[in-house]
C-alpha cells in the first residue's frame, strides 16, 4: 500500500466521544456517573446514542470505560473475550452472581482477561476519574450483554427498560416498549447455574498480568501477554503485545490481520510509506493488514504500548488449548 492515508484510523484521546446513556444502569446511583466509549467496532452498548469512531470490521473491538471514584459497572457477562488494561486510575474487579466470588485491585498497565462466562463488574478505586481500555472479541462483541438479574430489576426502578431485543428504553423521557415487544427476560434460577463463581486464587494466576512484571520481561522483544503461548493463555480471536522502549524496533513489520496500537506510557511515532503520525497515551491506532509500518518511542522515558492482532480464532469462550 503506497502513500496511505491512515488519518481516519486514529482516534486522539482527546477527541473520544462518551456515552453516558450506554446501558441498563445509567441511572442507577453509583452507576449513573460512567462515561462508555466505543472506539473501533460497534461493542455492546444498548443506546442509540452511543458513537462509532471506527466502524471498520477487524474480528474484535475495542473501546474503553471512564468513571470518577466511586463509581462502579454493574454485573453482567459476556459471551465472548473481554479484556482491560488501567490506562489511568485504580481499579477493583470483581465477580460472580453478587460480586462477591473473588476480586483484584488494578493500578495503571495491569491487564485482566476476565473468564468469559462469569459475571463481573468493576469500580474506581482511586481519587481521581480514571480510564480503562477494553478489547471485546468478536465484530459483534458477542451479541450482547448478559445482565445479572438484581441489575435489570434496579435499573427498572430508575426508569431504563431493555427490550428482549436489547434496546434500551428511558421511561424518563417517555419512551416505552414498542407493541409487541417484550422487557428482557431475568435469567432462571437454573439459567444462573451455568455461571461459575470461582475464588480470586483460581483467578489471578491464570488471567492477571501485573505492568511492571511484563515490561521487565520486555527486554529484547515484544511480550506476548494473551494468545495460545502467552503470558495469559487464550486463544479469544485476537493477541496482545506489550511492546516497550527496549523492544520496539525501526525495522519495518507487517501482520496478515488488522493491528491495533494502543499505547500506555510515552509517545510513539509510527511511519509508513508515505506518511507518520506520534501516539499518545490514551490515543488507539488502526494499522490495515499487510501494511509496511515501524513503531519506536518519539522521546525519551518510559515508553510502553500494548499491540492488539487479529487471529484466525473464533471469538468465544475463554480457551487455552
Amino acid at each position: 500500500m503506497k502513500n496511505t492515508d491512515l488519518s481516519g484510523r486514529i482516534v486522539r484521546y482527546g477527541e473520544l466521544q462518551p456515552c453516558r446513556t450506554a446501558f441498563i444502569d445509567a441511572h442507577t446511583p453509583g452507576s449513573d456517573q460512567k462515561e462508555n466509549f466505543t472506539i473501533i467496532g460497534g461493542g455492546v452498548s444498548e443506546s442509540p446514542d452511543q458513537h462509532v469512531h471506527i466502524d471498520i470490521p477487524h474480528g474484535f473491538n475495542i473501546g474503553a470505560a471512564g468513571q470518577p471514584p466511586k463509581c462502579r459497572n454493574s454485573l453482567h457477562s459476556h459471551r465472548t473475550a473481554e479484556v482491560f488494561f488501567v490506562l489511568s486510575g485504580r481499579w477493583r474487579f470483581f465477580w460472580g452472581l453478587h460480586g462477591t466470588a473473588g476480586e483484584v485491585v488494578l493500578e495503571e498497565g495491569d491487564i485482566f482477561n476476565i473468564p468469559t462466562g462469569i459475571f463481573r463488574g468493576f469500580e474506581n478505586v482511586g481519587t481521581d476519574y480514571g480510564m480503562i481500555m477494553a478489547i471485546l472479541g468478536g465484530d459483534d462483541a458477542g451479541g450482547g450483554v448478559i445482565w445479572a438479574p438484581q441489575v435489570i430489576q434496579e435499573a427498572d426502578a430508575h426508569g431504563l427498560v431493555l427490550s428482549e431485543e436489547g434496546k434500551l428504553y428511558d421511561t424518563k423521557k417517555g419512551e416505552s416498549l414498542p407493541e409487541g415487544v417484550g422487557k428482557m427476560p431475568l435469567l432462571t434460577e437454573e439459567e444462573l447455574k451455568a455461571f461459575p463463581e470461582p475464588s480470586a486464587a483460581e483467578v489471578i494466576p491464570d488471567f492477571v498480568a501485573r505492568y511492571w512484571d511484563i515490561a521487565a520481561m520486555a527486554h529484547e522483544a515484544p511480550v506476548k501477554v494473551i494468545g495460545e503461548t502467552g503470558l495469559l493463555r487464550d486463544r479469544p480471536g485476537f493477541e496482545v503485545d506489550l511492546v516497550t522502549r527496549d523492544s520496539a524496533t525501526e525495522t519495518p513489520e507487517q501482520f496478515d490481520r488488522p493491528t491495533v496500537l494502543m499505547p500506555f506510557r510515552g509517545h510513539w511515532r509510527v511511519t509508513w510509506d508515505g506518511g507518520s503520525t506520534v501516539l499518545a497515551p490514551g490515543d488507539t491506532m488502526s494499522v490495515p493488514e499487510e501494511l509496511d509500518h515501524a513503531v519506536v518511542p518519539a522521546m525519551s522515558g518510559e515508553s510502553a504500548l500494548y499491540r492488539v492482532i487479529g487471529t484466525q480464532d473464533p471469538a468465544g469462550p475463554t480457551r487455552a488449548d
